[in-house]
């Protein structure tokens, strides 16, 4: 109860933040999208740039996370994750706020869930995330992206939107359900994961084992059975 009451007093703050400060009625927010669509990225400071991009890393961190748990909840855990990729944490924390804890998986892993849950994925969201830092450490502005923080509504909540994306991870229950769910829980592994901002979610999705399906479970148990349709 304690998580929710914080999480539900971050996202009323946030949003009625964003609804103060009107991102959308701001002309820069349009000259970013525009110099963005156009591929004219050589005019957007690198370290506004990376953010904007790791705004879409850590939807799929919460996607390897949510889809596993969807499947048990009374709702589906997509039109979150399509939303959050627009809007962040305004459309991830409602999903948080009332998902169910469960750390079980009783059903069967389809095409998406299966992708979702390979190492490989989580090896290529971390390589995505080294690569954007990077790029925005070695050709950014640092002086003049403080700058914007300060002077324009878009970047200012875009940047807090990539913090408060961190700063949740640790208050929802998605990790330590899914790290119950896979068998390999530990007080001191959690915090080591959850508060260590997006490298260490990044890693424990390199690092955690498969998620074991119904079917999978049945062929292991039963050598050389099949299952019918």
């Amino acid at each position: 109860m304690g998580r929710r009451l914080v999480l539900a007093a971050i996202w009323i703050e946030f949003l009625g933040y964003v609804l103060w400060l009107a991102p959308l009625d701001r002309p820069y927010t349009w000259t970013f999208a525009r110099s963005l669509i156009t591929l004219h990225w050589g005019e957007i400071n690198a370290y506004l740039l990376a953010i904007f991009w790791l705004m879409g890393v850590w939807p799929m961190i919460y996607a390897c996370l949510m889809f596993a748990d969807g499947q048990m909840q009374p709702f589906p855990a997509w039109p979150f994750f399509i939303a959050s990729n627009f809007t962040g944490v305004i459309c991830l924390l409602p999903y948080l706020l009332m998902r169910q804890r469960n750390q079980n998986f009783d059903g069967k892993k389809d095409e998406w869930l299966s992708w979702l849950d390979k190492r490989s994925t989580g090896v290529g969201l971390l390589i995505a995330a080294i690569a954007l830092i990077g790029y925005a450490v070695i050709t950014g502005d640092w002086a003049d992206f403080w700058a914007q923080f300060h002077t324009h509504a878009f970047v200012h909540l875009i940047t807090l939107d990539f913090c408060l994306m961190g700063v949740i991870f640790p208050l929802t229950s998605l990790l330590d359900d899914d790290m119950q769910r896979r068998g390999v829980y530990r007080s001191k592994w959690f915090w080591a994961i959850a508060l260590v901002p997006l490298f260490g979610p990044l890693l424990y999705l390199c690092w955690r084992p498969t998620l074991l399906s119904v079917e999978t479970d049945l062929k292991q148990a039963l050598p050389g059975a099949t299952l019918s349709s």
